[in-house]
């Protein structure tokens, strides 16, 4: 059966949820049956609304027991890889073990926020790969030469390293650092037809690494219900975005009732889905949560 994930409220959704939203949808994803929460990393400094996703998830773990706390994903080249392992470190030690390690190349180069903090905009892909290198063992507390002066660094309390999953694209290089790296693979927007022709790729990439092929966890905007101007918008911003035709859109994203949606999510599981984390874009972000706890008990039937 395909898990489920849901994406919190850390952007335009606090306008009306306000500073109780995340915990609000957090505790009421685990009470529908959800499997995952998730938090994106989308700060880019121009006034766009973004919470950050560590704390946010923090805020997720402090009100929830189940659920595990997906990062979906982190920009690799904002942070330290040192202060990235010790907050996420602390964070799978306070949640007992909960966290989902989504990493990525980071999708703002040159915003103000990224020139702030000095994040590179070139040579992205080569900081990702030392970090899903190093992650690991500054995670578990082992003894981990980081950084160009390959400085010796030891974290404290190890814990259990969380699954590593990868955002990306389906471009040859993105696809083989998934396969090489992480325990799963976090795209979005894809219809089924172009997850089944990725994972193919991607399996031939994890067998000549010798490595089990990584899970699919597929990002999917959704509006729920009969929101018909709510689901027209979606569609026509993502169309924009990703270049996507219209039909395109339909067939990439989740829409209209419970019922319609378990049929996509049907397809999308035969084209080889494991999980779906659902981006909500519907205008009342709780009662969308329910309706997507809802589609399981279609699924069922």
């Amino acid at each position: 059966m395909v898990r489920f994930g849901v994406g919190l409220p850390t952007m335009q959704e606090i306008e009306t949820l306000g500073p109780q939203g995340v915990a609000r949808a957090a505790r009421l994803a685990e009470s529908a049956g959800l499997d995952s929460v998730g938090a994106s990393d989308v700060l880019v400094g121009d006034g766009t609304l973004a919470l950050e996703g560590v704390v946010a998830l923090a805020t997720a773990a402090a009100v929830t027991e189940r659920v595990m706390l997906d990062f979906g994903v982190l920009s690799v080249p904002t942070r330290p890889v040192a202060m990235m392992a010790a907050q996420v470190q602390t964070l799978q030690y306070l949640s007992r073990g909960r966290v989902r390690l989504g990493l990525g190349l980071g999708g703002f180069p040159g915003s103000p926020f990224w020139t702030a903090v000095g994040a590179p905009s070139t040579g992205r892909g080569r900081l990702t790969d030392e970090a899903l290198r190093t992650l690991p063992g500054l995670i578990a507390g082992r003894p981990t030469a980081v950084g160009a002066e390959r400085v010796e660094v030891t974290l404290a309390p190890g814990t259990s390293v969380p699954p590593l999953l990868v955002g990306s694209g389906t471009g040859e290089a993105a696809l083989r650092r998934v396969a090489r790296f992480a325990d799963g693979w976090v795209p979005s927007a894809l219809t089924p037809a172009q997850v089944r022709t990725a994972l193919s790729r991607l399996r031939e990439f994890a067998d000549e690494y010798r490595r089990p092929v990584p899970f699919v966890d597929l990002g999917v905007h959704t509006v729920l219900g009969d929101d018909r101007e709510a689901r027209q918008a979606m569609e026509a911003r993502l169309s924009r975005f990703f270049r996507l035709s219209p039909d395109e859109i339909r067939e990439a994203t989740v829409s209209g009732s419970p019922a319609e949606a378990a049929e996509r999510v049907a397809a999308f599981a035969e084209a080889g889905v494991d999980e779906i984390g659902f981006a909500i874009d519907g205008y009342d972000f709780l009662g969308q949560i329910e309706l997507i706890g809802e589609i399981r008990a279609h699924l069922a039937h």
